[in-house]
Parts: C-alpha cells; structure tokens; sequence
C-alpha cells in the first residue's frame, strides 16, 4: 500500500469514526462519509466495498484498545490499586475517546449485529479470566465478596456514560466543572467502599 493509499484509508476511517458516533450505523450514509474524508464516493468505494464492511474495521480495531486496560489488571498486584487503576483507564478513554465509546455503544444497543462473535469471543474470555482473579481476590479476603462480572459491568457503566451521554452531563453541570475531574475522584469513593473487605469496613 502506497502511503497516498494509506493517508486516504486512515481518512476515511477518520470520518467513518464521526459519521457513525454521531448517527449510529442506520443513520450513517456512504455519501455523509465521503464528504467528511474529503473524498469522492467512487474513491471511497475502492478502499472500502461499503458502509458496513467501514463500520467492521473500525469495532476491529477498537476492540483491542477497548480490552487493554483490562489486559492490564494485575493478578498479582495489589487488589483494590489494579481495581481502582482499571477505573481510572476506563473513564480515561470516556474523555479521549467518546466517539470510540459512542460506536461501540450504538453497536450493542442494535444487538451486536455486526460484532457479536466479538464481544461473544474476546471479550468474554478476558472478562471470564479476570472475573476468575476477582473471585480469587474476594476468597482470600482483600477484597469484599462481590459479583466479579456485576462490578466490571458497573465500572463500565459508571465510565463510559462520561462519553456515550457527554451531552447530558455537560448539560446537567453547566459551562464551570469539569465532569472527567469530578467524576474521578467520586468513583474512587465510590468504589474503594465497595471493595473495602468486611473486617476492613468495621474499623
């Protein structure tokens, strides 16, 4: 691939990237797309053979950012500090990559139809083999006795709205505060009293 090929591809996926967080793939066009690469619709059609096949490269490629700062939970280091550092990544992400966030959300919320072997392969297994630490954590008493899937649902739930209702938050707290500053520090309370062991929680 020449690096004028390379340029109009990454452009391409650039836009894609905008189009579909802002109108979910059903309200995406081919035409929307071009427009914002800076490029004809011909042109487009010869990196990329249509919209879905588009939407596909960018969940694939998002998917290995999206697994990282999970990947990156210890199981050797210390619970609550990998627990609440895999927080701290996760609303990262919200506010570098709300469109990132947007996109997959808007995927799931159809039903996964273009990346459910995704979610049911990759992502499943990293989520088993870290619920499977977290459950080992619990037993040996450094962590409370908690749901290791539920709590991982609840950091993405409690990260990611930062980036998939941006709009609503900013709204909500007005122009002055910074909603990713205030979030953090919250969330650390939030879940460092969730994950206080029971003997711990007593004193």
């Amino acid at each position: 691939m020449t690096r004028i090929q390379r340029r109009n591809r990454s452009a391409i996926l650039e836009a894609a990237l905008d189009v579909f967080s802002q109108n979910g793939f059903r309200g995406a066009t081919l035409d929307q797309i071009a427009q914002s690469s800076g490029l004809s619709k011909p042109n487009l059609l010869y990196y990329f053979a249509s919209k879905e096949a588009i939407h596909i490269e960018l969940l694939s490629g998002l998917m290995e950012i999206w697994l990282a700062p999970l990947h990156a939970v210890d199981p050797g280091g210390v619970p609550q500090a990998e627990l609440m550092g895999y927080m701290r990544r996760k609303l990262e992400m919200s506010r570098q990559m709300p469109r990132e966030s947007r996109l997959f959300a808007n995927e799931v919320l159809q039903g996964a139809p273009r990346f459910l072997d995704g979610i049911r392969g990759d992502l499943k297994t990293l989520v088993d083999a870290k619920a499977k630490v977290i459950r080992h954590w619990s037993a040996s008493g450094k962590i409370a006795d908690i749901d290791p899937y539920h709590l991982i649902f609840s950091i993405w739930a409690l990260t990611q709205h930062y980036a998939d209702f941006e709009v609503q938050v900013r709204s909500v707290l007005g122009p002055d505060r910074d909603p990713f500053q205030e979030a953090e520090g919250f969330l650390e309370e939030l879940f460092s009293r969730l994950l206080k062991p029971v003997d711990d929680a007593a004193h």
